[in-house]
């Protein structure tokens, strides 16, 4: 199988972002990703706007979506409303997602780490789309500290029928403890952080270890709103960079995604954290 990259810029770079932009703006980076080749977008994320402004109007944006065949385009849910809301929606892919910890669930979600399991189970039981499962703080929670690799095994073992992806939401992992665990719970994808400089040696652990789906954000933006200090995503463009230069095929443009962050910067009006996009890409 080929490596699916998913960028994930849309929902989980921009929901960080302390300006909301206009659904109209999302679309076009929706659009400007899938057009540089990308196999899967993260478009929206549907929940209440009043915990999360930046990803107010979410429906909007999916309506000013171009579909481009070849690339699939998901959506974030937390809970049965969330996913109502997706399925009318139209979107290719729903993704459910929940902490590995019982804090972690309370503050993003509002509810137990009981709670967000049967959520997710009546979410994929009523799912006719291909589901993706995302364990945020898999590797540490910034509530809870040190999350035992055992628990994040038996649940991701619950969700054994979609396509379950581990995420370093705070960025604490080193490769060791990714190929470890993402062995351990065959695991199909990664979702990394920066945040300390770890998350492209963790997204080539993953990949070693069986990932045939990683995660990254145009740019490196990206953090969760109720993960403290959790800052960037690894970037598109840079993961990308290593992945072409390891002779990891994607099939995406790196070309083009550097031109979609030098666009970000100004709509954003500030640099943003990616490094190969002010680089630029090197031609032997």
């Amino acid at each position: 199988m080929a490596l699916v990259l998913c960028d994930v810029g849309p929902r989980d770079g921009l929901q960080n972002e302390p300006e909301t932009l206009e659904p109209a703006v999302r679309a076009d980076l929706v659009n400007r990703l899938a057009s540089a080749g990308l196999p899967r977008v993260e478009a929206v994320s549907f929940v209440r706007p009043d915990r999360v402004p930046q990803m107010a109007g979410a429906e909007e944006v999916v309506a000013g979506i171009r579909r481009r065949d070849g690339t699939e385009y998901s959506g974030l849910v937390l809970n049965d409303q969330g996913y109502e809301r997706f399925e009318a929606a139209g979107l290719d892919r729903v993704n459910a997602t929940l902490g590995a910890t019982e804090e972690f669930n309370r503050r993003n979600a509002n509810a137990s780490l009981a709670e967000a399991i049967e959520r997710v189970e009546r979410i994929l039981a009523a799912a006719d789309k291909p589901a993706t499962v995302t364990i945020s703080v898999a590797f540490g929670c910034p509530f809870e500290g040190h999350v035992d690799p055992a628990r994040v095994s038996e649940l991701a073992a619950r969700f054994d029928g979609a396509e379950v992806v581990l995420a370093d939401t705070i960025g604490v992992a080193a490769p060791r403890e990714v190929r470890d665990l993402v062995g351990r719970t065959k695991a199909k994808g990664f979702h990394g952080h920066n945040t300390r400089n770890t998350g492209y040696a963790n997204a080539l652990a993953a990949l070693e270890a069986g990932a045939e789906v990683l995660d990254a954000s145009i740019g490196g933006l990206g953090g969760c709103p109720y993960a403290p200090r959790a800052t960037g995503n690894i970037a598109t463009e840079d993961l990308l960079y290593v992945l072409d230069r390891e002779g990891v095929g994607t099939g995406v443009d790196l070309d083009a995604l550097i031109r979609i962050s030098e666009w970000l910067e100004g709509v954003l009006g500030r640099r943003l954290e990616g490094q190969v996009y002010r680089a630029g890409a090197f031609s032997e």
